[in-house]
């Protein structure tokens, strides 16, 4: 039986959710791995959702943290110039429509040139209001950037839902005490609020106080 979830904002979050970047981003994340003798199943389960240079601190443990920022903009840079195989996440171009005059923001860990890059790559319209690497000193799991985006458009924590696949993602939802959807054959192993395999399962419909998200 469908689901339905009465909202007054979205916040979506992109890599993994709106745009399939997988191929780019375990490529280039495993070259850059491969020098410090890295566990490549241990680095795929760290660098999804987060900001890279918290990820390179998850798996370098007493490496300074200026060298992380340095590799991190390096990284963002590639990142940028390399959307060799990203694509639309099924369902995501007519969600990002259904909500066009509707509250709803993107919340990435990507700084603002892979955001539109990547959104670019994927042929999705970036929404008026994103909530990107440069926006936030905490990245996800923390709550900063979603509690920053529901505060930028004036509604309530309870009263958002948020789309996310990564376990970080997840995470930062649930911490700011908002209702979760995971997208993506994983992310029901997360503790969302609901799952689902990809955004065609979801439809928008009017209501008296806001909108309604139905998850068939």
């Amino acid at each position: 039986m469908p689901t339905t979830m009465h909202a007054r904002a979205v916040l979506l979050d992109m890599d993994g959710t709106l745009v399939d970047s997988t191929a780019v981003v375990e490529r280039l994340w495993l070259e850059w791995a491969r020098p410090h003798g890295l566990d490549p199943a241990r680095v795929l389960e760290t660098v999804h959702g987060r900001q890279g240079h918290q990820s390179m601190a998850i798996l370098l443990p007493e490496r300074e943290h200026a060298i992380n920022l340095r590799e991190n903009d390096e990284m963002l840079a590639r990142e940028s110039g390399d959307v060799d195989g990203v694509v639309e996440i099924a369902g995501a171009a007519a969600l990002l429509a259904a909500l066009r005059e509707r509250p709803h923001a993107i919340v990435t860990s990507a700084n603002v040139p892979l955001m539109t890059a990547r959104m670019r790559a994927a042929g999705l319209t970036v929404p008026k209001l994103a909530i990107t690497a440069e926006s936030v000193s905490a990245s996800k799991p923390h709550p900063e950037g979603f509690l920053a985006a529901a505060s930028a458009l004036g509604v309530e924590p309870k009263d958002c839902v948020v789309f996310e696949d990564s376990e970080a993602g997840v995470q930062a939802g649930l911490a700011a005490g908002m209702r979760v959807i995971g997208v993506g054959a994983a992310a029901a192993g997360f503790g969302p609020t609901y799952a689902v395999a990809d955004l065609t399962h979801i439809s928008v419909v009017e209501t008296a106080g806001g909108f309604a998200l139905t998850i068939d």
